[in-house]
């Protein structure tokens, strides 16, 4: 399980993201800050895995939270959750040690898509003493399945997400994978026809008493 502190001082965003953390399998809520000065005493009292941490702060803005944490040494994974587009803000942001920088507003999927992502990061070299590349493509957030070219308007994080649940589920309309990582139906379908198209996944075409057969994605 993965703890995450968010830090936000508009408490109704803040609650927002603490309920799309809950929704994520494999984290939960460690606590939350409203100031950067909350911020830091949360991560060296709470020791959260992870901050979900927006720039814009009543006392200190974000970025001087983030180079503050690594000046003390704390390893916590980043994730930048802000309104800020400023392009010296988001190489501040990457400079300094952040691993995800996601722009408000945004909807859960694009969430739990970086948390997951986050989550390779902290797990990919847990048992490795000697990894290998791929293993130290994986901390660093490259050699994700799906990773080869995306058409416009696809993201590699969700389509990772998509073909793990493929890979959970066995066989899957769009409408049920849809379901399952929470896009809209036609987005998911473009996703899964990608995967066909790039030999990623099959398509199988299941008949009913009337209609239209049904297409049913599985793994290639």
């Amino acid at each position: 399980m993965i703890r995450v502190l968010v830090v936000d001082d508009d408490f109704m965003v803040a609650r927002i993201h603490e309920r799309f953390v809950e929704r994520t399998d494999g984290f939960s809520i460690a606590g939350t800050a409203g100031t950067g000065a909350e911020a830091l005493s949360a991560v060296a009292e709470l020791e959260p895995d992870l901050v979900l941490l927006d720039v814009h702060l009543p006392d200190m803005d974000g970025i001087e939270v983030l180079r503050s944490l690594r000046a003390a040494g704390h390893g916590v994974g980043v994730i930048m959750v802000t309104a800020e587009r400023d392009a010296e803000v988001v190489r501040a942001a990457l400079l300094g040690g952040a691993q995800q920088y996601l722009v408000k507003p945004f909807e859960y999927p694009e969430l739990a898509d970086r948390l997951r992502a986050v989550a390779r990061s902290l797990t990919a070299l847990r048992s490795e003493s000697e990894p290998d590349q791929t293993a130290i493509d994986r901390a660093f957030g490259g050699g994700t399945p799906g990773s080869s070219p995306l058409p416009k308007g696809l993201s590699t994080e969700t389509a990772a997400s998509l073909l793990r649940a493929l890979e959970n589920a066995g066989e899957v309309s769009a409408a049920e994978a849809a379901e399952l990582v929470g896009l809209s139906r036609v987005s998911a379908r473009r996703y899964l026809e990608h995967f066909v198209h790039t030999g990623h996944a099959t398509v199988r075409l299941r008949y009913g008493a009337a209609g239209r057969p049904e297409r049913r994605y599985l793994l290639g």
